[in-house]
C-alpha cells in the first residue's frame, strides 16, 4: 500500500547518476518533485517506463517539475541505463532499499522495488501516487492528469 495522499514525504540522501549525493530537502526545497520506484535497469516494463518519462519529459519541465528515478541498482548500472536510453533525468541509486521501505515501495520478500510513483508538492506532502507493477504508461499518464489540474 503506498503512502497516504496529503501525508509528509520522508527525507532521503542517495547516490545520483549526477556524481553527487541527492537530498530531497536540500536540494528540492520548496520545489514539487516527481520521484519513481521501478525494480531493475535494463528490463522491459522499467525500460518503458524510463522511456515514456523521457519522451515526456518536456511537459515536466515546462511545470518546472524534476523528475527522479530510484530503483536498487548500482550507480555504475544507472550511469549504462541513462546513457543507452538517452534519460534527460536523474536516477538515483538505494542498493540497501532502505527508502524504498520508507515509500512503501519494497516488495517484502523478495526485496525488489514496486512500479510507483509519487508526485510531491512544494511541501513534500504527498499530492499524488499511482501504483502499478506491470503498467509503464499510465504512471506518467496520471501524473500529468494530476498536474494539469
Amino acid at each position: 500500500m503506498a503512502l497516504s495522499i496529503g501525508a509528509k514525504a520522508p527525507d532521503f540522501t542517495l547516490p545520483s547518476t549526477s556524481d553527487k549525493k541527492f537530498s530531497l530537502s536540500k536540494d528540492m526545497l520548496g520545489k514539487a518533485v516527481i520521484i519513481y520506484f521501478y525494480p531493475k535497469d535494463f528490463t522491459g516494463v522499467c525500460t518503458a517506463e524510463a522511456c515514456e518519462f523521457r519522451d515526456q519529459f518536456e511537459a515536466f519541465r515546462e511545470l518546472d517539475i524534476p523528475v527522479f528515478g530510484i530503483s536498487r541498482d548500482d550507480i555504475p548500472t544507472h550511469e549504462k541505463f541513462k546513457k543507452v536510453h538517452k534519460l534527460p533525468f536523474e536516477l538515483l541509486s538505494d542498493e540497501s532499499g532502505k527508502v524504498c521501505k520508507v515509500y512503501d515501495a519494497l516488495i517484502p520478500l523478495i526485496k525488489m522495488p514496486k512500479r510507483i510513483t509519487y508526485l510531491l508538492d512544494k511541501d513534500h506532502k504527498i499530492a499524488g501516487v499511482f501504483s502499478d507493477m506491470f503498467e509503464s504508461k499510465g504512471h506518467i499518464e496520471s501524473m500529468l492528469r494530476k498536474l494539469k489540474r
